[in-house]
């Protein structure tokens, strides 16, 4: 069998690992598969590299052109799905786990590039909650933006996911503007070698965007600066020695971290034996004491049932687990397969054996289990342990201890209140899953709970068949928890790509805003032009361009129409004297849609031309009501846009409505897809 030399990708250029370089064998078979590292990393080298040129090329694109760029990955990495499964079983990993890891990690690529053609401008610059008014007039005004940190991404990942652990860190960081030098777990770094292969290999990323280190990371971290982010996934020990290093403190280096976990499983006191519930509590434990061998961040380690409970749950996790098949990951037929190392099994057996001091094994015998079609004590097998500790109060290691493998503890709870006391006991987790129907049990572990874990998941008979599962993050949501977890956060959509930029507090004049944030802000310049904005496409219009429209009288027959027409007859509308009882009215009213309705009859341009669509109407605001007599004006401005395909392009106007005396009567924005071309 020929031994795989793991590769380097540094500043450009591959770089082999050399004699010094460390042993990795198959979780499988034991046997030697390959080599990596190097004691020649140029460190500074691949630094200067990613500041100078990725960074740089990187921040030359908005968060479309990113966004693209990441959706054109994920495509190119499914291509190529098939290579990386087949490689990923000397990890020990069966299909269903590649699916988790591989095309988990594309999908979340996906999702990222979604986000950011939906949820961000196509600008290089964010902008972060609404403009404030720090004067009487508005001439001089406030807004948070957030732009691109100049620095590089270290991304220091676990060896359970070698796929989704890269790609979830990459996406949001490729999304921000940065680039990133990966240095995946070196068990399983051959994984991740081909992923980054693959990728270089497309010529869809600018050069410098991504480097590699397989093995150690040299004395990189002492090099790092103040623009750069060090985004970590691995154990508390490990995270505490490098966020505590010198270096890392004094020069306020960002350090998101996602450590140790110990989950928890709530069973709620509802969902009692017979109960659908019950059922699916049964079928998530197991799943999530055996998937990936148990090797997740986000596993179930610690399982909470009421007292009366119990032998119920035991007896029907010793059936469910008793199923579960151990071998060979290349057979189709088996659940689960090994640990990713002879040392990773010897660490979870030792830790396994601490739960033991304070607990009692209730199923799983590791001197004694079946392997199908590869040999047990060759390779980095453990069966399913299942543990039981009577005692959860006064008891440490059930609580202190994870034993990152199959390994889970059932512990009793007398009420509610005991069981989130002891599901807090953890000092922080990922995620802790309750399943029950009822919704104020529900709400009662949110508020006791919360505080203590990054994710809670509720499931029961109504969600159970579309639910992700207890240990599924996703990229929409956080995924990270306080405490013990490592106190940081990835992923949650827009939120994790603002770990890699940096938040600023702008002010100035409506102009000077409106100039950094590509967006008119109201008092800007207002700019006139002689045609109609409706028949000028998507790439005349300025922003800034305004056109108005006015006066219309509103008439009492006006608003009886309206009222007749549509069937909105609310007293403020049709009765003077009760309208004048109402505060907020000064007698009769016209119908706040009515006006709006004018708006539009007003500024319109009815033929055929540009404007494709009216899409949405935010933003709506009614300031000051209108009698019959008085009048109304209205204020058109192109307030931004946003390409959306080969064809059209959305344009946000900001929208004014004034009455006679020039006092706001409404605004809002409206949205419209304009055609690029002439129709």
């Amino acid at each position: 069998m020929s031994i795989q030399n793991v590769k380097s990708f540094v500043a450009g250029r591959w770089i082999d690992a050399d004699t010094n370089a460390r042993a990795i064998h198959s979780a499988v078979s034991g046997d030697l598969i390959a080599r990596a590292g190097t004691d020649n990393l140029d460190t500074q080298a691949m630094l200067d590299h990613a500041r100078t040129v990725g960074g740089a090329n990187l921040r030359a694109l908005t968060f479309h052109d990113r966004a693209k760029m990441i959706k054109a990955l994920a495509a190119h990495l499914s291509l190529h799905k098939q290579r990386l499964y087949d490689i990923s079983f000397a990890t020990g990993a069966t299909q269903k786990d590649h699916y988790i890891d591989i095309d988990g990690g594309i999908g979340t690529m996906f999702v990222f590039a979604s986000k950011g053609r939906r949820e961000m401008p196509d600008a290089q610059v964010y902008l972060d909650g609404e403009v404030e008014q720090l004067s009487r007039n508005g001439t001089f005004l406030g807004q948070h933006i957030c732009t691109p940190l100049q620095g590089v991404a270290v991304h220091i990942n676990a060896f359970n996911f070698p796929i989704w652990g890269m790609l979830e860190k990459l996406a949001p960081t490729l999304l921000a503007g940065v680039p990133a030098i990966v240095k995946p777990a070196t068990a399983s770094c051959y994984v991740a070698e081909l992923a980054v292969q693959i990728m270089l290999e497309s010529g869809i990323l600018p050069e410098g965007a991504l480097q590699l280190v397989s093995g150690g990371l040299g004395d990189m971290l002492t090099r790092l600066g103040n623009q750069d982010v060090v985004g970590f996934t691995g154990s508390a020990s490990t995270a505490f020695k490098l966020r505590s290093d010198p270096h890392i403190l004094r020069n306020s280096i960002r350090f998101v971290a996602e450590q140790d976990s110990l989950n928890a499983s709530i069973l709620g006191p509802d969902a009692v034996s017979g109960t659908p519930e019950f059922d699916l509590f049964i079928k998530e434990v197991t799943k999530e004491m055996t998937t990936k061998a148990g090797q997740k961040c986000t596993a179930v380690r610690r399982v909470f049932v009421p007292q009366n409970q119990q032998e119920a749950v035991i007896e029907g996790l010793r059936a469910s687990l008793a199923k579960i098949t151990i071998g060979n990951p290349t057979d189709g037929s088996i659940r689960m397969g090994a640990l990713v190392s002879a040392g990773q099994k010897r660490d979870v057996l030792q830790k396994a054996a601490m739960i033991g001091q304070e607990a009692e094994r209730v199923f799983g015998d590791p001197d004694n289990f079946d392997v199908i079609g590869a040999d047990a004590d060759k390779g980095a097998f453990v069966p399913p342990m299942l543990f039981h500790c009577s005692t959860p109060d006064t008891a440490q290691n059930v609580h202190d201890v994870e034993a990152f493998g199959p390994v889970s503890t059932v512990m009793p709870y007398d009420d509610l209140d005991h069981a989130i006391a002891l599901t807090n006991r953890g000092q922080g987790s990922l995620v802790a899953s309750v399943i029950t129907h009822d919704g104020d049990v529900a709400r009662k572990v949110a508020m006791g709970a919360g505080a203590f874990h990054g994710r809670l998941y509720f499931n029961n008979r109504d969600s159970m068949k579309e639910s992700t599962g207890h240990g599924s993050p996703l990229p929409h949501m956080v995924h990270g928890g306080p405490g013990r977890a490592g106190g940081g956060e990835e992923m949650g959509g827009v939120r994790g790509v603002m770990h890699y930029m940096q938040r600023t507090a702008i002010q100035g004049s409506p102009d000077i805003l409106t100039s950094i944030s590509g967006k008119w802000v109201p008092g800007a310049t207002e700019i006139t032009h002689d045609d109609h904005p409706f028949t000028r496409i998507f790439h005349e219009l300025v922003i800034g361009e305004t056109h108005k429209v006015g006066p219309r009288v509103v008439t009492s027959d006006d608003i009886a129409h309206f009222a007749e027409f549509t069937g909105d007859t609310f007293y403020a509308h049709m009765d003077d004297a009760a309208a004048k009882r109402n505060p907020f009215f000064p007698g009769r009213v016209a119908h706040g849609y009515l006006l709006l309705s004018f708006a539009a009859g007003m500024f319109v341009q009815p033929d055929e031309g540009p404007v494709l669509a009216n899409t949405g109407l935010d933003n709506l605001r009614f300031m000051k009501p209108v009698e019959a007599g008085e009048s109304i004006n209205v204020r058109l401005t192109v307030k931004h846009k946003t390409p959306r395909n080969d064809e059209y392009g959305e344009v946000r106007w900001h929208v004014t409505l004034t009455n006679q005396a020039a006092e706001l009567v409404a605004e809002y924005d409206l949205l419209t897809m304009n055609a690029y071309d002439a129709r």
